[in-house]
């Protein structure tokens, strides 16, 4: 059983066909295709569903697809230690928020691409938590609160958030005074998003509420501007609003608790050395001493 053959399987299950497996590994479709037919002649099972729309996993599949995301991974891990040139190898595929992701963090993968040539990067950016393992991600770069889960975080460096709110929404709603008169207020937010607070040295949580929900930083900030209601967002999208007189900082007395951004890895004994070059060059970038 081949390496690759096994890799272009896990690409043709992730990208759902052929065709887009062929353009994301730089092969052509007859290549990618041959290499299907030799996994499922070893195993003496089909693996895919063809249709003219593209492909889906059977079960014998989808079985073979959680596997063999774990052997490529061992594999390129092995490749890596054992590479006489030092080099970073394989494949790297990183799940990164969007807003935050697309102006802030493409130029840090931009640069780590540039250092280690032989490394392929794979970024998705959505704000939805993807399923790292589910979905084949060896590591997703997260901004906010981390819950607790049985992902492995390492912290890059720590921000600060406020709420806000247009002066146009405080003239027709007032101005809260109290962590209690939110829920008078409107909110605009993620679905089921909850917001922590420290009053007097402690902790609390206010579960907010609002007809405007979002996955996306950006539109949650665009939804504060024009005056839909109140929000809690990262200082990096707001301050300069806040400057510009656009929007104005709300309960400056029970500020939030520090969060950060973290890269979470699935569980492990240790991250591979993909992922520990993606930690150095974000440190490098973003870290405490920055």
């Amino acid at each position: 059983m081949n390496l690759e053959d096994l890799r272009t399987f896990v690409e043709v299950a992730d990208t759902g066909g052929v065709a887009s497996a062929a353009r994301r590994l730089g092969l052509s479709k007859s290549i990618v295709s041959r290499r299907l037919t030799r996994l499922e002649d070893a195993f003496g099972t089909q693996l895919l569903f063809r249709t003219t729309r593209g492909s889906a996993l059977t079960e014998a599949g989808a079985t073979l697809r959680e596997h063999a995301i774990r052997v490529v991974a061992e594999l390129d891990s092995c490749q890596e230690t054992l590479s006489p040139d030092g080099e970073v190898r394989g494949s790297l595929r990183i799940a990164a928020p969007q807003s935050f992701g697309t102006t802030k963090l493409a130029p840090v993968f931009a640069e780590l691409a540039r250092r280690h040539p032989s490394l392929h990067l794979d970024t998705s950016y959505t704000d939805r938590f993807v399923d790292l393992v589910g979905e084949g991600f060896d590591c997703a770069v997260r901004l906010g609160f981390m819950p607790d889960s049985s992902l492995i975080a390492r912290r890059i460096c720590t921000f600060r958030g406020q709420l806000v709110a247009s002066p146009v929404y405080l003239a027709t709603h007032g101005t809260p005074a109290t962590p209690d008169a939110l829920a008078s207020h409107m909110a605009v937010m993620p679905k089921g998003a909850v917001w922590p607070m420290i009053d007097q040295g402690k902790r609390i949580t206010v579960h907010p509420h609002g007809r405007f929900t979002a996955d996306n930083g950006e539109a949650l900030l665009a939804a504060a501007l024009a005056g839909v209601g109140i929000a809690a967002l990262p200082d990096f999208l707001i301050e300069a609003h806040i400057e510009a007189g656009g929007l104005v900082p709300l309960l400056s007395g029970y500020s939030p608790p520090e969060a950060g951004m973290f890269v979470v890895r699935p569980p492990g004994a240790f991250p591979s050395r993909k992922v520990r070059v993606l930690v150095d060059i974000l440190t490098e970038f973003f870290g405490e001493s920055r």
